[in-house]
């Protein structure tokens, strides 16, 4: 019969390299784990580690059987945690990510609601490649992720979609710029701009802002780089450029700025929560809600914004204007 325990010999000599050194990771004695090898193989009539002079590693056979392994001992891992979590705090646990402005304005009223109903959140907060690492990994069982033009997820079928918002990149500018005047930007305007970017230049929002430009036949210039959107407001208000900023990160905007919608290819991105299905269902539907109740919030205080705009004596007839969210 499988055991858990021979699960657990084959992860750990995957990582640690050899049967002595899985040996002292587990705290077994270097027999027990031959033993428990040599079971695992036996249920699968398979030879799943090669043995050699410089340690051990997996056979094909052996590294397709891991990643079913890690998953098994993952699962197991989170029942423990919720169960200790009930018997010891009465909560449930959940392991989420977030990307930071999803956390602030998404996440934080549903940790409030699902608090109250008995859940504990544990959180990470990270980037898009991380948190996808996380999932992938069985680290987090849920994460608030986004996807763009030209970019894909990658997820399996053991996790669930759920759509939240939809959230369009903005062009912030000083409100002087000639290109204010404007209901909406074409990017040819921008030719000759020096735009704001973020510290990484693989960023979403500059990747996709060099999609767009690309498709004009010009490379957006960046004057500087930051990772604070107080800062890139700051700094555009400042005149060091303009910049391309997602809707749900602009809070209220700096009172000298304009907000505009650029021309051309709708650039939104898609934010939407990823569950593993394993997870509890009780725990997921109250997380998937949670969200989606806040989501819907955030949406309609946008459509109220700009219903406002629309009115007359508004800055502009297009749906930003020089307002926020």
């Amino acid at each position: 019969m499988l055991e858990i325990r021979h699960l657990q010999v084959l992860r750990s000599i995957a990582r640690e390299g050899s049967l002595a050194a899985a040996a002292r990771a587990l705290h077994y004695t270097q027999p027990t784990i031959t033993h428990h090898l040599a079971a695992l193989e036996a249920h699968f009539d398979a030879r799943l580690v090669r043995r050699g002079p410089r340690g051990a590693t997996l056979t094909e056979l052996g590294e397709a059987l891991l990643p079913h392994a890690e998953g098994v001992l993952e699962r197991l891992r989170y029942a423990e945690l919720e169960v200790r979590g009930l018997a010891e705090r009465g909560m449930r646990t959940l392991h989420i990510g977030t990307f930071p402005t999803a956390g602030a304005l998404l996440l934080a009223p549903a940790v409030k609601r699902l608090h109250r109903q008995g859940v504990h959140i544990s959180l990470t907060e990270g980037e898009l490649p991380l948190l996808l690492s996380g999932l992938r990994a069985r680290e987090l069982q849920a994460a608030l992720v986004f996807s763009q033009p030209g970019d894909r997820l990658d997820l399996d079928e053991e996790f669930a979609l759920h759509p939240l918002l939809a959230d369009p990149l903005l062009l912030v500018m000083p409100q002087d710029h000639p290109a204010a005047a404007l209901d909406r930007v074409p990017l040819t305007a921008l030719r000759d701009t020096e735009w704001v970017g973020a510290a990484d230049p693989h960023d979403p929002c500059d990747r996709v802002l060099s999609w767009a430009c690309a498709r004009h036949g010009f490379e957006p210039v960046h004057a500087m780089r930051t990772d604070d959107y107080a800062v890139v407001q700051g700094l555009v208000a400042a005149g060091a450029g303009v910049a391309l900023v997602p809707r749900l990160a602009l809070g209220t905007p700096h009172p000298d700025l304009a907000l505009r919608r650029l021309d051309g290819p709708d650039l939104t991105r898609e934010i939407s929560v990823v569950v593993l299905r394993s997870t509890a269902a009780r725990s997921a539907e109250e997380l998937v809600s949670a969200l989606q109740e806040q989501a819907a919030l955030i949406t309609e205080r946008w459509a109220r914004a700009d219903r406002d705009l629309r009115k007359p004596g508004g800055p502009l007839s297009d749906p930003i204007g020089t307002v926020g969210p």
